[in-house]
């Protein structure tokens, strides 16, 4: 009994977490002028419970806008600004975010990026909600259709949700074989 134990908690020590990534904005260029942060951002997969991170030096800032503001490079209306030179930006919801340099003239340069968040596997949102909506005014859109099936999840959580039936299908096995 005392081998089916140990060999349990082996099992269950070999198990990776899953764990939320760290983005540097703009690779390893970092948060400064001449990186076009629309191809960087299009690489990216951003999830609920990732980071963004901002390197930057003192002729930098970052500024949290809005869409209105991102798109007219203005920060008179920050949501929040950041000047400390290593940035960590939580990325605690769905939707679409946007930030810029408010230094003059380098949001006008390109220094400005947009992040769509997509909620972590498993994460739903709650009934009766749905993520913020990109629609420009004046347009309406109708919900998508339920989905017929639900989906497979991919990835990470793919990969461990499987790995964790058979993880329990073995210790099942070992458990009724020491019980019998």
């Amino acid at each position: 009994m005392a081998m089916a134990i140990n060999a349990l908690l082996v099992l269950l020590v070999a198990v990776p977490a899953v764990q939320a990534v760290d983005h540097i904005v703009g690779g390893s260029s970092g948060w400064t002028q001449g990186v076009d942060y629309s191809a960087w951002a299009a690489s990216q997969t951003f999830t609920v419970g990732d980071n963004l991170v901002f390197n930057y030096g003192s002729t930098h800032q970052v500024s949290e806008v809005t869409q209105a503001n991102y798109n007219s490079c203005s920060s008179s209306n920050s949501i929040k600004t950041y000047n400390d030179g290593n940035t960590k930006i939580a990325l605690s919801k769905v939707g679409s975010i946007y930030f810029i340099c408010p230094v003059n003239g380098h949001c006008a340069g390109g220094m400005k990026v947009s992040v769509n968040v997509v909620a972590a596997s498993g994460n739903t949102p709650a009934p009766g909600t749905s993520p913020p909506s990109s629609t420009t005014p004046g347009t309406t859109t109708s919900p998508p259709p339920p989905p017929s099936t639900v989906p497979t999840p991919s990835g990470a959580i793919g990969v461990f949700g499987h790995m964790n039936v058979w993880l329990m299908g073995v210790l099942g096995t070992m458990v009724v074989a020491f019980l019998v």
